[in-house]
């Protein structure tokens, strides 16, 4: 690890139980800011109630989380149902108006929360956790509440696996391995002590969030990180150790299509040395062809969203749009 990268690990990284709830909720009172959790979901009937619920007694009830929205993605089950149901504020994906035809991705439906939220802070976490706590939100709120530097906080943990042993990892997923940690240490080793760069547990300021481009699908968590380092350094980034964390797992086919993403994601900001310029509906998709006896010809071809869009600051329909600097 280069040295750069070892001060800011050392400087940067924090554990969860660092921060308490009494601490957090005074120092959100004396920077009089707001709160927004995040749930980008689609078909987790089986969990998103019980994240929701979980987050709304322990964080809402006490006042430290102002908002707790789950963004929908064309869910075919009852987890929008589920969700309102547990108190969250939900909203169909493709219904928060934007101006711009609505896009399938998790990024997409990051990007158009930004819509319809609030909150100076916005932290996302996933819907399909099965072990987790609290403290997920409490330790990615900390960083930013302490330090008014910190712009986004990257969560990371052990990943428990459904084995009979209750195996778990201290490393990413297969494609934070294989993928996002192989171009990191190549193209941006100034980021080689993230542990986890495409965690989906993170939070981050709107006064970030809203300049910044979002990739439409599982490229977004890349693309924020290696973004918010170009404009604003690595001390505008911290990580924090969650602990350990249960969810689903995805098969070998899908993790091809989440890599080609954030390839793409990647590729383009090699190209220009920097996040793109202007993004829209070109080159919106790519195929990715993969092999399958299952099927007949044994190939298959997959849709792969590549799309980026525009920071949210630069949209007409933005809430906030106002506020843009001159």
């Amino acid at each position: 690890m280069e040295l750069a990268a070892r001060r800011w690990f050392d400087s940067h990284t924090y554990l969860a139980t660092d921060f308490t709830l009494p601490e957090l909720l005074e120092r959100k009172r004396e920077q009089n800011l707001s709160i927004s959790v995040v749930i980008p979901a689609r078909n987790e009937e089986a969990t998103v109630a019980e994240v929701v619920s979980r987050i709304s007694d322990a964080l809402v009830e006490p006042g430290l989380v102002d908002e707790l929205v789950v963004i929908d993605s064309d869910s075919t089950d009852a987890t929008a149902a589920l969700a309102a149901k547990a108190g969250a504020q939900v909203y169909a994906a493709g219904a928060i108006e934007t101006g711009l035809k609505s896009l399938p991705g998790k990024g997409e439906a990051l990007w158009r929360s930004l819509f319809v939220t609030r909150g100076d802070i916005v932290a996302f976490i996933d819907a399909d956790l099965t072990e987790w706590g609290a403290h997920f939100i409490t330790g990615l709120l900390g960083p930013m509440l302490r330090d008014r530097k910190v712009s986004l906080v990257k969560g990371f943990y052990d990943r428990l696996f459904s084995s009979a042993d209750g195996g778990h990892s201290p490393q990413g997923g297969r494609v934070t391995e294989l993928v996002a940690r192989p171009l990191i240490n190549l193209h941006w080793p100034i980021l080689s002590g993230v542990v986890q760069p495409l965690a989906g547990e993170w939070a981050m300021r709107r006064s970030l969030a809203e300049t910044l481009p979002f990739p439409v699908g599982y490229g977004v968590e890349f693309a924020t990180l290696t973004d918010t380092v170009w404009r604003h350094g690595l001390g505008a980034v911290a990580q924090v150790d969650l602990g350990q964390r249960g969810h689903s797992h995805q098969n070998v086919h899908d993790l091809g299509v989440m890599a080609t993403e954030i390839l793409a994601t990647a590729t383009r900001r090699l190209n220009r040395g920097r996040p793109p310029a202007s993004v829209g509906y070109t080159h919106a998709w790519t195929d990715l062809y993969q092999y399958d006896r299952s099927v007949e010809g044994f190939w298959r071809a997959r849709d792969v969203p590549i799309a980026e869009r525009p920071p949210a600051i630069t949209v007409q329909a933005y809430p906030f749009a106002d506020s843009a600097p001159a």
